[in-house]
């Protein structure tokens, strides 16, 4: 079966038909959660691809809506705790958007958003990490900082 690898991921063997290019990217996902320290589980590594492959800032439920049909065993819980687990480790980041929603980005660099209000998409736009930001109050202890604006992009505006 030319193209076909057999995976073993946790322990579980899997049939996949992927190319080599898909390999290599499973290798490098799998290289990048134990780098912050995360098991590389089939679901987890599928989560991470999702979030690799689509930078559209996607909700919980997207991803879950997404990958569900390939992975029918896959619950909303599973995505959830993968990525409340990658936050945590530093794998991805969680940005809280428009009235409260959250989503999720496996960028980690230093960079901010735009939201634009009459479509809804989120732009990343980067800046220099030494770029002077307002300091934080007197004894404030900083945990994170997010440059986000919102507005209306370029397509929406014409």
């Amino acid at each position: 079966m030319e193209g076909t690898l057999i995976m073993v991921v946790a322990g579980h063997p899997r049939l996949h038909e992927h190319s080599t290019e898909d390999h290599m990217m499973n290798a490098e996902i799998v290289q990048l959660l134990v780098s912050h320290g995360i098991r590389a589980s089939l679901q987890r590594i599928a989560v991470m691809t999702y979030l690799l492959k689509n930078q559209r800032h996607p909700t919980a439920e997207m991803v879950y809506s997404a990958l569900h049909p390939k992975f029918p065993t896959l619950s909303r819980s599973t995505v959830y705790q993968a990525l409340d687990l990658f936050c945590e480790k530093g794998a991805a980041q969680k940005i809280v958007m428009g009235e409260g929603e959250m989503r999720f980005e496996a960028d980690i660099s230093i960079h901010g958003h735009f939201l634009c209000r009459k479509c809804s998409t989120i732009f990343n736009f980067f800046y220099p990490g030494d770029t002077e930001l307002p300091a934080a109050p007197k004894d404030f202890h900083v945990e994170h900082r997010y440059l986000y604006y919102q507005g209306i992009c370029p397509s929406c505006a014409t």
